[in-house]
């Protein structure tokens, strides 16, 4: 199949480079007698596509200049880098501009403080909105919501763009983030040829309402579908659905104990099975150790919701298919939850995990073995051209429509690389 190239500048990095954290920085380029030494972040800036978003040249911004960015969360370390990466930005224009002081360009990088949180984030969006801010950056935890405060940001001139993921407000003037089509259909075919073509695959999901996630989710799918029929997508599993799995998973058991017991009991006997009650009678029970009454009243299926916890709905799923050969997590919170619960059921040596992001712990489990492939994106290069977009949106420069970020496929065999040793975070 064609493909797109994973990097946005392949012609001046190696193939496998485009991401990401770029964990050791240094403050800016040093100029010496022989050139100018670049920061050991640059690869991150050289993966940014159009190019003009990778530098802060000619961007006479006002003294005081207040660029806000509300993103998804704060403490993943994808988003400390994304703020990483803006702090910089906002450093390298400070000094280019010889600003200090208060005459200083601003850039705040605000989210919530758990995971991601829609009623957080149009809290924080609320505020800062009736802050005397330029320009509005924002990464939607749904691409739907928010438009009221949106509309209101537009309404008081406040020009607004997203990054990460998009939002459908009109008002929205650039999207700065990974395509998030490429990268999963890499992971997809990645994921594929280590099955060798075949077998159940889990597609484990972040959200059900961001434009990121749909558009991975969709793309993914697509893949396995198209160019690899052999493989069995048996569920696509979405993290912020938890209550709603519970419950099927609840009627699903429930139904499973009463064919039991009428394979079990065929005469409709089944008087060893009975529950005692506190007033002396007997409810039949179904399924024998089950535990779960012929009749069951709705309290007692929502007692039973309760007393189940996020992790027991994907341990279900792995009892439900002991066949299944592999995991994809569409996010850090998405791959980190699969790795989790492979552990607990000790199956991480049979299923083959792959997923987005690179956080220590992922990165870790990647050279154990237990993960076997991770699509990492560019965090400090998209919060560095989100405030360049933001300033060229305060400066009416004009924007693309979208701002490529890039991604790399980073396994086992190339972690070791020194080029991409230099970027990982």
């Amino acid at each position: 199949m064609k493909r797109r190239m994973i990097m946005a500048v392949a012609a001046v990095l190696t193939a496998a480079v485009v991401v990401c954290g770029c964990g050791k920085k240094e403050e800016n380029p040093q100029f010496t007698g022989e050139g100018t030494k670049e920061p050991e972040y640059q690869a991150c800036l050289d993966a940014i596509f159009p190019a003009a978003y990778n530098n802060v040249y000619g961007l006479e911004l006002k003294p005081g200049t207040y660029i806000s960015l509300i993103g998804k969360e704060t403490s993943t370390e994808y988003w400390k880098e994304f703020s990483r990466g803006a702090a910089q930005a906002a450093e390298d224009l400070n000094t280019a501009l010889g600003y200090t002081g208060s005459d200083k360009i601003k850039v705040v990088y605000n989210g919530s403080a758990k995971k991601e949180d829609i009623n957080d984030q149009v809290n924080i969006l609320d505020e800062e909105i009736a802050r005397n801010l330029d320009v509005l950056g924002i990464a939607s935890v749904d691409e739907d919501a928010c438009g009221v405060p949106l509309d209101m940001a537009v309404s008081n001139g406040i020009p607004i763009i997203a990054f990460d993921s998009g939002n459908v407000h009109q008002g929205i003037l650039c999207t700065i983030k990974t395509d998030n089509v490429d990268a999963a259909r890499t992971g997809a075919y990645k994921l594929a040829d280590e099955l060798g073509g075949e077998g159940q695959v889990i597609l484990l999901v972040n959200d059900s309402e961001s434009e990121s996630a749909r558009e991975r989710t969709e793309s993914f799918l697509n893949e396995m579908s198209q160019n690899h029929p052999d493989i069995e997508v048996v569920e696509t599993i979405y993290l912020d659905r938890m209550e709603t799995y519970k419950k099927q998973i609840v009627e699903e058991k429930i139904q499973l104990s009463k064919a039991e017991n009428a394979m079990q009991n065929p005469d409709g006997s089944g008087a060893e099975n009975a529950m005692q009650n506190p007033d002396g009678s007997s409810d039949v029970m179904v399924g024998g150790e089950t535990g779960i009454p012929e009749e069951v009243t709705e309290e007692q299926k929502a007692e039973m919701v309760r007393a189940m916890a996020d992790e027991d709905v994907l341990l279900y799923y792995l009892e439900k298919y002991p066949d299944l050969k592999g995991m994809f997590g569409t996010s850090y919170m998405a791959t980190q939850t699969g790795l989790s619960v492979l552990r607990r059921a000790e199956r991480t040596e049979n299923v083959s995990l792959m997923g987005f992001d690179a956080g220590a712990a992922q990165l870790s489990a990647l050279e154990s073995g237990e993960i076997d492939g991770l699509v990492v994106q560019n965090p400090f290069g998209m919060g560095y051209a989100t405030v360049v977009a933001a300033a060229r949106s305060v400066l009416e420069l004009g924007n693309e429509a979208q701002v490529d970020t890039g991604y790399t496929w980073v396994t086992r065999e190339n972690i070791e690389d020194e080029s991409i040793q230099k970027m990982l975070y």
